[in-house]
């Protein structure tokens, strides 16, 4: 487990890193792509194939335990009735 959540870590270190230090546009697809559709799902693979970064909310899924306050943050604006649009009007249009 431990091994596990050391992983994360590296992981997690490696998206917030790599983008900001690299000059050259980003392809879609590859490695990154992979990872995220692992980790993430479809959705968050294909807008980040888009150029779009992930949210908050999204990267809280891979913390054990911490994941279900975004599960209940998700399932509270499912609720009440949150699109896409509504989303890129309060986090801007680099997330959704």
């Amino acid at each position: 487990m431990k091994f596990v959540a050391m992983m994360l870590v590296v992981l997690l270190a490696f998206f917030a890193v790599v983008p900001a230090g690299t000059a050259a546009p980003r392809e879609a697809g590859g490695i990154e792509g992979l990872l995220i559709g692992c980790c993430f799902g479809i959705r968050s693979a294909a807008a980040h194939n888009d150029g779009k970064n992930l949210h908050w909310r999204e990267w809280i899924r891979i913390i054990p335990l911490a994941n279900i306050v975004g599960a209940i943050f998700d399932a509270v604006d499912g609720m009440n009735g949150m699109t896409t649009k509504d989303f890129a009007n309060q986090y801007g249009s680099n997330y959704y």
